[in-house]
């Protein structure tokens, strides 16, 4: 491995409070307090970057030398319009959050281009906890979706891509929601998976490898659908698919 990709361990720390439970990277977080999970803390320090929408607000934040992205966990579907952020307790390694933060540490010990993980808090209500995460930002990127609405992007980069997210698989990394928009590719043209919520290693199988990457055509269809200066084609396809069977082994 080339000295200049080696993955600085996660020096896990723990906070614990009545029902709160924490877990940060004390390598990355020089003092930490549960308030850093609140909107209200980074705006005090004026450090909100930018947000954005989607189930709930996603806060950038900007302090000093850290890029940061602030998420709380939200329930989508229809349950999500019952109950809005609250889960079942079954134990802190089941948690969203927990479960998160530890994929994204094992994807980072693995060289994988996703976030870095942060912190994370679990507070919990009787049977039930709400649970968010703070990874670090991958700057100077913009997602797929982003890019593809403003341009066409080089048949190079279709097939890195599709290499991109074999790697993963060829990991055993499965990821829950694959879609144009959890694809970012920075300045640099390096590719990265986002948003690893729900996503697990397994034994790789061509059953749940193919079921990922049909959600990720599906998410480019139905954007070319919604958008008419939607930049992509299948022919696109094919060339994220060389990709990707090229790194089959």
């Amino acid at each position: 491995m080339n000295p200049s990709t080696i993955v600085k361990p996660c020096e896990e720390k723990h906070f614990q409070k009545e029902g709160i439970y924490c877990l940060y990277d004390s390598s990355i977080v020089d003092t930490f307090t549960p308030e850093i999970f609140t909107a209200h803390y980074w705006q005090h320090k004026k450090a909100i970057s930018g947000t954005a929408q989607g189930r709930g607000t996603t806060y950038f934040i900007a302090d000093d030398q850290k890029h940061w992205v602030l998420k709380h966990y939200f329930r989508g579907g229809l349950i999500g319009k019952i109950i809005n952020d609250s889960y079942l307790f079954t134990g802190l390694q089941h948690t969203r959050s927990v479960s998160e933060f530890t994929l994204l540490k094992q994807l980072n010990a693995l060289s994988l281009p996703a976030p870095r993980p942060v912190a994370v808090q679990v507070v919990k209500h009787g049977i039930f906890y709400r649970a968010d995460i703070i990874t670090e930002r991958i700057t100077n990127a913009q997602d797929l979706v982003a890019i593809l609405l403003k341009e066409k992007i080089k048949t190079a980069l279709w097939r890195n891509i599709g290499q991109c997210i074999r790697r993963f698989h060829n990991h055993g990394i499965y990821h829950h929601d694959l879609n144009a928009h959890n694809i970012l590719i920075d300045d640099k043209n390096k590719i990265w998976l986002i948003d690893f919520d729900r996503g697990e290693q397994r034994s790789p199988a061509k059953t749940w490898q193919q079921a990922n990457m049909e959600r990720l055509l599906r998410s480019f269809e139905k954007e070319h659908q919604q958008n008419a200066n939607f930049h992509w084609h299948s022919k696109n396809w094919q060339l994220l698919m060389e990709g990707y069977l090229a790194e089959a082994n």
